[in-house]
């Protein structure tokens, strides 16, 4: 459970990483083209690791399974990254925060998995944190015009990536972890294809480089969440997302010079305490 629960929060922090590289890319191109260039480059590193691990065929079940995931992620993305070109990249993080608590509502309905009352104390702790941020910031008034789509955005994707993750968890121990990435890496591509065509913004050799670190990046991340997901229930994984509020202050910092407030620093604290929380022995 521990391993499970430090692999979730490595894996985090990777693709809040790779987030950031999104953030930068995000000032020149268009969210379709992005996100059609992660995947793709993401199906190149699937490939690679498929070719590594020869999973096999998939399933009848897995096939409808992973490609119903498929259609959530690319929600998930084309919502997030836009966000991520109208809000500051700690904002659209502590928005994002509520999917948690979608994960672990839907792995209650949908897996059967028990919330007992520790867990639910997390997932509170952890919402308190984000609603110290995210209060403050909503009334600060900065959230007019662009700025309130990017919110709207991060609600939507938060959802859908509630629901990626509850089917994630219900496959994760049925199906091998290349099948799933593969899945999730190659469906999206070919679904963003004709969008990212119709937008479609010539990328120069630096950024060509960029997208292919951030597919290659997402890959890794998300190859450390499959793991994860398939040593824990999703309730004792869910709090860990709060984690990426830590690593978005600390990106958020290099990157954009960005610093903390106080507000920031207490909700960091909570998210911190929830999840160290669920890695204690029941």
């Amino acid at each position: 459970m521990r391993h499970a629960v430090l692999l979730a929060a490595a894996g985090e922090g990777v693709l809040t990483f790779m987030d950031m590289l999104v953030k930068g890319a995000s000032e020149r191109y268009p969210t379709f083209e992005i996100a059609f260039l992660r995947f793709a480059f993401g199906s190149v590193f699937a490939l690679m690791l498929a070719a590594a691990l020869r999973p096999g065929w998939p399933t009848r079940d897995g096939v409808i399974y992973n490609g119903t995931r498929s259609v959530l992620v690319v929600i998930t993305a084309t919502s997030f990254f836009f966000a991520l070109s109208r809000l500051p990249l700690a904002d659209a993080i502590a928005l994002s925060f509520l999917s948690p608590l979608f994960m672990a509502v839907l792995g209650a309905l949908l897996l059967g998995e028990t919330i007992d009352r520790r867990i639910g104390m997390a997932l509170a702790a952890g919402f308190a944190g984000m609603l110290c941020i995210a209060a403050g910031k909503v009334g600060a008034g900065g959230y007019a015009g662009e700025a309130w789509q990017g919110v709207l955005a991060c609600i939507v994707s938060a959802v859908t990536y509630a629901s990626a993750i509850v089917l994630l968890r219900a496959r994760a121990q049925r199906d091998p972890v290349a099948i799933i990435l593969l899945f999730q890496s190659i469906g999206p591509a070919l679904m963003l294809a004709l969008p990212a065509a119709l937008v479609w913004v010539e990328p120069t050799p630096a950024d060509l480089a960029l997208f292919v670190a951030v597919g290659a990046i997402g890959t890794i991340g998300h190859y450390m969440l499959a793991l994860a997901f398939a040593r824990a229930e999703a309730a004792r994984i869910a709090p860990v997302h709060y984690t990426t509020l830590v690593w978005g202050t600390l990106f958020g910092y290099l990157a954009f010079g960005d610093v903390p407030g106080l507000a920031t620093l207490i909700g960091a604290a909570l998210i911190v305490a929830a999840t160290l929380a669920t890695q204690r022995s029941s």
